[in-house]
């Protein structure tokens, strides 16, 4: 047995706005980051599986209104929610997930009984909702996933007539503060700059890895539209031999590049180490296509890497019987 069980966690990544950023919000992210971080961290340190862990910390990533995932989770363009998320097992490499669900209350919990009691890895739209209603999951009003910040980050993209997911100078949030009283609550990084997807990433006391993502996808997105998160490879990939990956940033570019897998695959094919392989796709390879974002990763000996190559990523690690430690900055 290993003793370097080790919990790792996103919330996403993008621009930062430290200039206007009120310190009891900043306070606040850190804290939600923490307390996941603690719970998952129990988790492991009771002995459960890396795919417990994981899937512990993404279901209250989802249920927390600061990140876009779940409650929470960003408006597509006909003003409603499109849910996706993805796990995987590194110990069998057996996986799940889902994609535009709609009333799911987790769907990181959908594609852990996908993975588990489904012959297939993945069910889209009505299909999965079917198999969660059979499977007994929680459902929920799709009101339920509705937050005011997000309805108005929303109806600031539709008057734009764009999907919101990253551009340069100026925030539509910070216009409409120059005009209006109503602008969207300061968030440490740009909610209009910002690559909105949870992760998490683990490895337990038997040396097994697990990672799981799940996303509300891009304000003002196409209906249908899907995102790197719920495809095994790309936004989500374990395996005990090299480690598990979770992303979050420009979900096609990562498609693309199958950013999660490429870090494995160079572990395995180039005799890297973990951290040369992820500053690699991140740093090196996802930047020449315009690939913004970053990715959280461990191995199996306890090793965790959280590069990013945007100005902030919320982020944070517990190891088994050491304090959580949190960041959003550079």
């Amino acid at each position: 047995m290993t003793t370097k069980a080790v919990i790792a966690i996103h919330g996403g990544a993008g621009t930062i706005v430290r200039a206007s950023m009120a310190s009891d919000m900043e306070a606040r992210y850190h804290a939600e980051l923490r307390a996941v971080l603690v719970a998952a961290q129990q988790v492991l340190a009771d002995g459960g599986s890396a795919l417990d862990a994981v899937t512990q910390a993404v279901r209250l990533l989802e249920d927390c209104p600061l990140f876009n995932a779940g409650h929470g989770a960003v408006f597509t363009s006909a003003g409603t929610h499109e849910l996706d998320a993805s796990i995987m097992d590194g110990r069998t490499l057996e996986a799940g997930a889902v994609s535009c669900v709609k009333r799911v209350r987790n769907p990181i919990v959908a594609a852990r009984h996908v993975l588990e009691y489904s012959e297939h890895v993945m069910f889209t739209a009505e299909g999965a909702e079917a198999f969660a209603q059979a499977q007994g999951l929680d459902f929920v009003d799709p009101s339920h996933f509705h937050t005011d910040a997000r309805y108005r980050q929303w109806q600031l993209a539709r008057a734009q007539q764009r999907a919101m997911l990253d551009h340069d100078g100026a925030t539509l949030a910070a216009q409409d503060a120059a005009v209006n009283d109503n602008a969207l609550p300061h968030e440490p990084i740009d909610p209009n700059s910002k690559f909105g997807t949870v992760g998490a990433v683990a490895v337990d006391l038997y040396g097994h890895v697990a990672a799981a993502t799940s996303t509300g996808g891009i304000t003002n997105k196409q209906l249908g539209r899907v995102g790197d998160a719920p495809l095994i490879g790309a936004g989500c990939y374990a395996d005990d031999a090299t480690c598990a990956v979770s992303t979050t940033g420009s979900g096609e570019m990562f498609i693309r590049m199958v950013a999660a897998y490429d870090v494995a695959a160079q572990m395995a094919y180039r005799g890297v180490a973990l951290e040369e392989a992820a500053n690699d796709v991140v740093m090196n390879r996802l930047p020449r296509i315009d690939g913004r974002g970053g990715l959280i990763a461990v191995d199996a000996r306890g090793n965790v890497v959280l590069p990013f190559n945007t100005e902030g990523m919320y982020r944070g690690y517990a190891r088994v019987g050491e304090a959580a430690v949190t960041a959003i900055y550079r």
